[in-house]
């Protein structure tokens, strides 16, 4: 992924986690390849090396520099689409693998802190879920009943909420988690190297090809991985055209941080009932100063253009609540994938007998991404996994259809854009650092003017499945909103499932 290619930075990029590996040059055999050095890559790599496994990692940018590094790094096995939710679509049995398998995730990670000495700021920490408008109170307590149920046993009620929250009820969860992401995957990378694996940044895989009880990966310069198995954790599965991505849908999500007091906010992971576009917000120690991490105002990807305006909402939605917020230090979004029934899907990817898969995170991918390593880690030592019928990627949508149809409607009319109008009339209605559709020729195109004054011209159409792209003005990159693939403003694929880039329009 070559997400580190949009415009925005993470408060988790001012960390130099600049590992200088080369790519790989020509072929490879390996006895498992991890494709994606996110938190789902390197903590599959990591489990996978140390049960005795060979390993190479490969990804398409630098290491860590997904939407790993775009998160705000809560740790909460709280579930992001709640428990209530899920256990009256999927029953109790389901709620019960899911909290186990995400409270095991943030019990890994603090047991790897120690084992492997990752200072990454890891700390276990209270979470409050806390009602947007007082109406919302009454579902706290059914949320409560649910977790209980699915064996959150310590959950509770409280009359009082944490900082701004005071005057208000919320459901407390303990034992949740914070820490600071790349300092972890930096942590994970020094092991890996430890125990012998091989990591290759700028190495996109454009290509899977399963025979004889072994799997090719096509290099995008020729080159052939072989190997014996493929676990794929690339955010969006780019392996596969149809399966799953009409399960999912991709939603863009937005964080900002700024200097606070210490002890001016609670050191503890906030989120409220909104919808859509809950916040979410947490703080990061630092030595003189914390800093105030807050998120929300969520939008499906490619579906909005106005960012500036979400930006403030949240600002103005922070100051309200923590009055000594410093001036806003950072601003970035990242991309989340919701799945249909709420549950990402991790284990054997559909098509195939030797290749892997994670993805659906839903606002949780740290988790999901750890509990994803744990869980194909015993599929392939052992052949199963206690959790694998919960997020079994193979597994019918029909308990999801109301929502599954819903966002494949809207996947519909993305597809049909490319019979309409573009969004301007003309080439020279296109400003200096602003992109746009516009009919050329009767065809779609993605036009991008640079601050020079160049014209970048390419095809409107998705290089996955042909839908048209949008052009995300605070990200300056095309977005696909029907699977959630990037480009960046010339056309470079930055984030799958599309691995090729978009065509060239001359004129």
């Amino acid at each position: 992924m070559n997400a580190g290619k949009e415009r925005s930075r993470s408060l988790w990029m001012e960390h130099p986690m600049d590992y200088g590996g080369p790519p790989l040059a020509g072929d490879l055999t390996t006895e498992i390849l991890v494709i994606g050095s996110g938190i789902a890559g390197l903590s599959c790599a990591y489990e996978l090396a140390r049960s005795g496994h060979q390993v190479a990692v490969v990804d398409r940018g630098p290491v860590g520099r997904g939407m790993t590094a775009r998160t705000s790094a809560h740790l909460a096995f709280e579930l992001d689409d709640y428990f209530e939710e899920l256990r009256s679509l999927r029953g109790a049995d389901a709620c019960r693998q899911y909290y186990e398998s995400q409270c095991a995730a943030v019990d890994r990670i603090e047991e790897i802190c120690r084992q492997e000495a990752i200072d990454c700021d890891f700390a276990r920490i209270d979470g409050y879920f806390v009602p947007a408008e007082e109406k919302d109170a009454e579902y706290l307590r059914k949320e409560l009943n649910a977790a209980r149920a699915a064996g959150f046993p310590d959950a509770e009620w409280v009359d009082n909420g944490p900082g701004a929250w005071r005057s208000g009820p919320a459901l407390r969860f303990p034992r949740q988690g914070r820490f600071h992401p790349l300092k972890y995957l930096d942590g994970l990378v020094g092991s890996l190297h430890r125990r012998g694996a091989a990591l290759y940044p700028e190495t996109p895989i454009v290509g899977l090809d399963e025979k004889d009880h072994q799997v090719h990966a096509k290099t995008g310069t020729g080159g052939t991985i072989t190997a014996a198995r493929v676990v794929v954790a690339t955010n969006s599965p780019f392996h596969l055209r149809i399966p799953i991505h009409t399960k999912q849908a991709p939603y863009r999500t937005y964080v900002i941080a700024g200097p606070i007091a210490k002890g001016a906010a609670p050191d503890a992971l906030i989120w409220d009932t909104l919808e859509p576009g809950y916040h979410y917000v947490r703080v990061q120690p630092g030595s003189d100063e914390d800093t105030l991490i807050i998120g929300g105002e969520d939008h499906k990807t490619g579906e909005a253009d106005d960012m500036d305006e979400r930006l403030a909402r949240l600002e103005a939605w922070a100051r309200e609540r923590f009055p000594g917020l410093g001036p806003i230090s950072h601003r970035w979004s990242g991309q989340v994938f919701e799945p249909s029934d709420y549950v990402p899907f991790i284990g054997r990817s559909p098509g195939y007998d030797q290749v892997y898969v994670i993805t659906g995170d839903s606002g949780e991918g740290l988790t999901t991404g750890v509990a994803g390593a744990l869980l194909i880690r015993d599929l392939i030592d052992d052949g199963v996994s206690p959790w694998a019928d919960v997020y079994d990627p193979g597994r019918l949508m029909l308990l999801g259809a109301i929502e599954f149809a819903r966002e494949n409607v809207d996947a519909a009319k993305h597809w049909a854009a490319r019979l309409g109008g573009g969004e301007v009339a003309s080439l020279n209605d296109i400003r200096p650092g602003e992109g746009a559709l516009v009919k050329l020729d009767g065809k779609m195109t993605a036009a991008f003017r640079t601050e020079e004054g160049d014209l970048k011209l390419c095809s409107a159409s998705c290089t996955h499945m042909g839908c048209v792209v949008r052009w995300n003005r605070f990200e300056q990159c095309w977005d696909c909103p029907c699977h959630g693939s990037h480009f960046s403003a010339d056309g470079e694929p930055l984030q799958g499932p599309a691995f090729k880039p978009l065509s060239k329009v001359e004129r």
